[in-house]
């Protein structure tokens, strides 16, 4: 089987992020099966080649991240061209990751199309962009469900199935495949947990991640030696950095920058809870790395969030505007540190549950259905 991925982004860009580690696990490992090629087509970044194979994935680039949109179609043709002067059929399926605005990919005339689609912005957009921006996002989102009227999405959370069935598309259309998480690499350890309160953010610094929330509820725990650290890089790293010095937290409050995948694991295994509190997910990965981990989760019950974590069994969800929640769940774990433990383990009994192989298999046989002509996007 032939398959082309197109999304904005490889798992090399600097702006890579859950979307590109699920595109990165599930097709890699297809990539590496008997009888199947996937070629991936993204946009380019600083210092990038035009082409590149990462873990079996033919990777071709074409465009910037603000020019992708205008660039994929014809870097698509090129592909079909190069293909052919190769004696090489076409595509048997193309995959449109949806993670950022739709390429409207059934313009393409592809033999068969999948929709991959992890969450749509809606009016979380408005929290993150400029006005101007934010506004298309939105109404780019708007025909999504009759331009790809019949097309077969599959989506890795019911919160993104339920979504789409509100904005008009057929559930019949849906398919939810759950994420994976790496539970060989990413476990527990007996002997790191941080001997004090020790809570964490990983992921990207984003204004719509609300890790401001996350910083007000460590300044309600004033009276307690609870520290907070913060992983990862983004634009809106000089705000929140701004707002500890306003709160006076700077000995509470640590921002670590980038971290190695290593250094993560080690950071999920000290600390008492990973905190996040994004109003919206496709899934949350994040929360299942930190479960793998042996690590609670504190966080918003939101949308995609809400189905990574267990309330009262691997973590907590709170609402998720209330710094005096997430204050109210940390002092929790503060004031019981038995349920450190407790949740952790209930936490990595939930982790092992959700394998990148099992989502890859799941993948695989669904992609098989659409190959076969069971499910096809012309209506």
């Amino acid at each position: 089987m032939r398959i082309l991925v197109v999304n904005w982004q490889d798992i090399k860009n600097p702006q890579a992020g859950g979307a590109e580690i699920h595109l990165h696990e599930i097709f890699g490992r297809i990539a590496k099966l008997e009888g199947y090629s996937v070629d991936l087509l993204c946009s380019g970044f600083d210092g990038s080649s035009a082409t590149d194979r990462i873990d079996g994935i033919n990777v071709y680039r074409i465009g910037s991240r603000f020019t992708f949109q205008f660039y994929a179609r014809k870097g698509y043709n090129d592909l079909l061209e190069l293909n052919r002067s190769k004696g090489l059929p076409e595509y048997d399926v193309v995959i449109e990751d949806l993670n950022k605005i739709p390429l409207f990919t059934t313009r393409w005339n592809p033999n068969r199309l999948v929709v991959l689609t992890h969450h749509l912005f809606g009016t979380t957009a408005f929290r993150e962009a400029s006005f101007p921006l934010a506004a298309a996002t939105w109404l780019c989102e708007k025909p999504i469900p009759f331009m790809y009227e019949g097309v077969p999405f599959v989506v890795v959370s019911e919160s993104t199935e339920e979504d789409l069935i509100e904005r008009g598309v057929d559930p019949r259309q849906i398919t939810v495949i759950y994420n994976g998480v790496d539970v060989d690499g990413l476990t527990p350890s007996s002997n790191t947990r941080s001997s004090t309160p020790l809570f964490c953010y990983v992921g990207r610094i984003k204004k719509y991640k609300r890790i401001d929330l996350i910083i007000k509820a460590m300044a309600d725990l004033q009276n307690t030696d609870a520290v907070l650290e913060i992983a990862g890089k983004g634009d809106d790293l000089p705000r929140l950095e701004q707002l500890v010095k306003q709160l006076g937290l700077m000995d509470r409050v640590r921002f670590l920058g980038y971290i190695t995948e290593d250094e993560k694991r080690d950071l999920l295994r000290r600390t008492w809870a990973s905190v996040l509190a994004s109003p919206k997910e496709g899934w949350g990965i994040s929360n299942l790395e930190t479960a793998a981990c042996g690590t609670s989760v504190i966080a918003a019950n939101s949308p995609g969030i809400r189905e990574s974590v267990v309330d009262g069994v691997t973590g907590y969800l709170v609402a998720g505007e209330s710094v005096t929640a997430y204050a109210r769940a940390m002092l929790r774990l503060i004031n019981q540190p038995e349920l450190v433990e407790t949740l952790g383990k209930n936490a990595r009994q939930f982790a092992e549950t959700f394998t990148w192989e099992r989502a890859t298999r799941d993948t695989i046989s669904h992609l098989i259905t659409v190959v076969k002509g069971a499910a096809t996007w012309k209506s």
